[in-house]
């Protein structure tokens, strides 16, 4: 009989053979897990490594690019510089391969490369040459450079130019001027490039642009007080040739060319001249409107000769090229004897001499076209040249006064309308105003070379825009009793103070240094002021 000692346990794996411990064999289901955790252990570690992989692709393939990029940089610099041109034209007969090319400063023929797109390539258009000094690259047109003035343009795709040291040159027109909404014309600064003769494109800054201004004045007759005579005369002389121009061709009368108005300063001239304008738009009725080209003539003057002239020439170009569409022109020329001075007077210069000219073949030269009328302004007629104010040029010449104490009331309520808070009666206050102006209050006593003498007083000095001044300032003194809470509108007392400080200041008044200059005002221009003598220095 065994004893518990002898009996193997069940549970023991083992077995000593020959003092050795041999493990008991595993169970299938053990082995199937151990190898189970073998597989998901190796997954893991391939998904690990494919990462990686990835990981290391993408380094590679960017030090890849990275490197590709250095190498070009490296042969860039390592690359001859490029030089440019400008192209001229395709060579004759060698059209898909060869062109003319301005550059360093000789014209030459180069080969162009087949990677050029040949409808990029248009005549001043800027290209960029390859080491072999061929065309490889069309890089536009340039955007800088000099400046010349367009005097004439010519039907095959030429300018006649003037840059400005006053040297003419002949340029051909590049391709954004020739493709363009608007072709070049005379007066438009171009940008050039003398060397090449080309002109690329229209600066939008014109010598007659600066000089004039091409509107239609928002001035209406309604607002000229005082000047109804004159008026009515300009209206006669300037409308009716253009509102009925077939009774014209009926009694064969022709338009005048040209108005002169004269007077003293801020009696209304330049207002008569917008009014002109605004009219002639109003009563052609076709819908057109009237082009008002208002010359700043002191800026005509310029110190190279033949300049000023050219600038006059320009304008009446533009005018002609203007009543060409049917529509009235009214060319201003304000301060008139600035310009076209009696010529032999100059003191230096004496550039009179040729500007005068100038201008008497532009008016003879607008004898052609009926909607062309020239207006000119100035406060001293005596200066200008007689051969300009003779019949045929500047027929109508209407003097400008000072207005009296009608045409004041008449400008008083011009600027005193319905719309200015007034305190009490408006024409009572307007026939208050008017008393006061014109009340006798001696400024100056003139002695004349014969012995005779003649007394100036205040209102003797009076102008429109002397009165427009006035009420300005009446209307300030105004505001600050409103603002105070005095008054509530404009006052007699407002518009006395007003024409006792405009009095006062005396602005418009010639020197009295100048004895001569006193003679104009008393409308005996031949008279002689041997003295002047202030009789009152305050209002």
């Amino acid at each position: 009989m065994s004893t518990s000692a002898d009996t193997p346990d069940s549970e023991d794996t083992t077995a000593d053979v020959a003092g050795q411990t041999i493990p008991a064999p595993r169970s299938a289901a053990d082995v199937n897990r151990d190898l189970a955790t073998q597989l998901r252990r190796a997954r893991r570690d391939n998904r690990e490594l494919a990462t990686r992989n990835t990981k290391l692709v993408e380094l590679l393939t960017a030090s890849r690019r990275k490197l590709a990029t250095l190498n070009e940089q490296l042969e860039q610099l390592a690359a001859p510089p490029s030089t440019y041109g400008t192209y001229l034209e395709a060579t004759p007969g060698m059209e898909e391969t060869c062109a003319e090319v301005f550059t360093s400063n000789r014209r030459m023929r180069l080969a162009v490369s087949p990677l050029i797109d040949r409808s990029e390539l248009v005549p001043g258009v800027r290209v960029r040459l390859g080491e072999g000094a061929q065309v490889v690259e069309v890089c536009g047109f340039d955007d800088s450079g000099e400046m010349a003035g367009v005097t004439e343009v010519l039907d095959d795709n030429r300018a006649l130019v003037v840059d400005t040291t006053g040297e003419e040159r002949l340029m051909r027109l590049a391709g954004p001027l020739l493709t363009g909404e608007k072709p070049p014309r005379p007066g438009d600064t171009l940008l050039i490039d003398p060397r090449a003769g080309y002109a690329f494109e229209v600066i939008p800054k014109t010598e007659v642009a600066k000089l004039a201004l091409e509107e239609v004045p928002d001035v209406t007759w309604s607002d000229i007080g005082g000047l109804d005579d004159q008026i009515t005369r300009i209206r006669d002389a300037v409308e009716l040739p253009f509102t009925h121009p077939e009774l014209y061709r009926a009694y064969s009368l022709r338009a005048p060319k040209g108005v002169l108005l004269y007077g003293p300063p801020g009696c209304g001239k330049t207002l008569i001249a917008k009014a002109v304008a605004n009219s002639l738009s109003e009563r052609i009725g076709d819908g057109s409107r009237s082009y008002f080209i208002n010359v700043k003539g002191p800026e005509l003057l310029n110190k190279y000769v033949g300049e000023s002239e050219r600038q006059i020439r320009l304008i009446f170009e533009r005018a002609r090229e203007l009543a060409g569409e049917g529509r009235p022109v009214i060319v201003f020329f304000d301060e008139m004897e600035s310009i076209f001075r009696t010529r032999g007077t100059g003191v230096s210069s004496d550039m009179e001499t040729t500007v005068v000219p100038q201008l008497l073949a532009e008016l003879d030269g607008v004898e052609s076209l009926s909607n062309v009328i020239v207006i000119g302004a100035t406060n001293r007629e005596e200066l200008i040249d007689p051969a300009i104010l003779r019949p045929g040029r500047l027929d109508v010449k209407i003097r400008v006064r000072r207005p009296d104490r009608a045409g004041a009331r008449e400008i008083f309520h011009r600027l005193l309308h319905e719309n200015v808070p007034v305190a009490g009666d408006p024409e009572e206050l307007i026939d208050n105003a008017a008393e006061y102006l014109f009340r006798p209050r001696p400024f100056v006593e003139l002695t004349y070379l014969d012995g005779g003498t003649q007394v100036l007083h205040y209102h003797d000095f009076i102008s429109g825009a002397m009165i427009a001044n006035i009420v300005d300032r009446a209307k300030k003194e105004a505001i600050k009793d409103h603002l105070a809470g005095r008054t509530n509108g404009i006052t007699d007392e407002h518009l006395a103070r007003a024409i006792d400080a405009e009095n006062m200041e005396n602005e418009d008044l010639p020197n009295t240094s100048n004895p001569d200059a006193w003679s104009r005002i008393t409308g005996r221009p031949g008279a002689r002021v041997t003295g002047v003598r202030v009789l009152e220095t305050n209002a």
